[in-house]
């Protein structure tokens, strides 16, 4: 009998529930109950139809701008936005020749 009761007293004292561990190991165990894990930024949603929404992305911008669907856009207003996306190049401006200018009139403001 007392090597029954020798025998009992060696097994671990929590034969029918678990210990718990209250330490820095338990949260290696466990798992966060979130759907995304990291930093979310708050950010300005721009739909195509102008409307805006504050909701939180993953990455730190101030606004985001949804892309407009050109094939439902009129044929005018879509030339126009690819008119505005893609401008011509500028085109070179004549210099004006002002050949009756009185250089005694503005001296004034040039520095010594």
């Amino acid at each position: 009998m007392a090597a029954v009761w020798r025998a009992l007293s060696l097994q671990p004292r929590c034969l029918h529930t678990a210990c718990s561990r209250h330490n820095s190991n338990r949260t290696s165990v466990t798992h966060l109950r979130r759907q995304v894990y990291g930093r979310l930024y708050p950010l300005l949603l721009v739909r195509t139809d102008g409307s805006t929404i504050h909701i939180r992305y993953k990455e730190p911008k101030r606004i985001l701008m949804l892309p407009m669907d050109s094939s439902t856009l009129p044929e005018a207003e879509r030339k126009a936005r690819l008119r505005r996306q893609f401008p011509s190049k500028l085109q070179a401006r004549q210099e004006e020749v002002l050949e009756d200018l009185d250089l005694e009139k503005y001296k004034k403001f040039w520095k010594k």
